[in-house]
């Protein structure tokens, strides 16, 4: 074999290589009940479940977060994040969470989060407890 031939099969086996690396990472999105069948990374889109609230404590463990959350299918499961409490959850209108699950609770490692924009007519407060202040309505 000729030195041309050569390196143009090493080129097509490293082109080949990365673009494998890269189709292997990409997630689609996915439910509570496709998370548990495999124990993969998953990207999970819903709601935050207000009547559930949450669990943070600050003083007593500030990299402990965890809520409930409703899935896209209507699923409702645990979710708990290593890390603080992101700024502006409960104004949140929705969430993707990257992570696995694990024996019945999903693991965030990241939480993305879509607030509402801030050129609506119809302006809100949201309280720390949920609850929504009248006069901004």
């Amino acid at each position: 074999m000729r030195k041309s031939a050569i390196i143009g099969l090493i080129t097509i086996a490293i082109c080949v290589g990365f673009l494998v690396s890269l189709s292997a990472d990409t997630n689609s999105y996915a439910t509570f009940s496709e998370a548990t069948k495999d124990s993969r990374e998953f990207h999970v889109m819903g709601y935050w479940e207000k009547d559930k609230g949450t669990q943070y404590d600050a003083q007593k463990d500030p990299n402990h977060f965890g809520f409930y959350m409703k899935d896209e299918k209507g699923t409702v499961n645990k979710v708990v994040y290593n890390g603080t409490k992101p700024q502006d959850f409960e104004r949140s209108e929705k969430l993707v969470l990257i992570g696995e699950m694990k024996e019945g609770t999903f693991y965030c490692s990241k939480i993305l989060m879509k607030c509402p924009s801030k050129y609506n007519d119809d302006l809100v407060e949201v309280k720390q407890d949920g609850t929504v202040d009248e006069k901004y309505k």
